[in-house]
């Protein structure tokens, strides 16, 4: 089953969200503030990247209030501590994973 890995507040989570609905797509949210992931979960997300400083979302809020930009940091590290810095939505399927809306990806993961 298709997962959905965001926030309710996130603009990109929630279109990805209505976009999945409007073509009856099963899949399961997983909000990652309010639960967090697994460590299988985030070998995973890290495993789909070509980079993992790719992953963290340098636009936002909580990236530029601490400083992220004049910093030298490990993102593996930091995304684990600070879920905020990763880029959103997530969509997985088994061990694959997609960032945004990946059109291909989800019809790939709705056969």
């Amino acid at each position: 089953m298709l997962q959905l890995i965001g926030t309710k507040k996130d603009r990109n989570t929630r279109s990805v969200e209505r976009y999945l609905k409007e073509r009856r797509i099963a899949y399961q949210f997983l909000d990652i503030q309010a639960k967090g992931l697994a460590e299988k979960e985030w070998k995973s997300i890290f495993s789909s990247a070509v980079d993992p400083l790719s992953l963290v979302d340098t636009s936002s809020a909580f990236y530029r209030k601490n400083g992220y930009e004049h910093r030298v940091f490990d993102p593996v590290e930091e995304i684990v501590m600070h879920p905020e810095l990763l880029r959103l939505p997530v969509l997985r399927n088994g061990g694959k994973c997609a960032f945004g809306l990946d059109e291909k990806f989800i019809e790939e993961a709705a056969r």
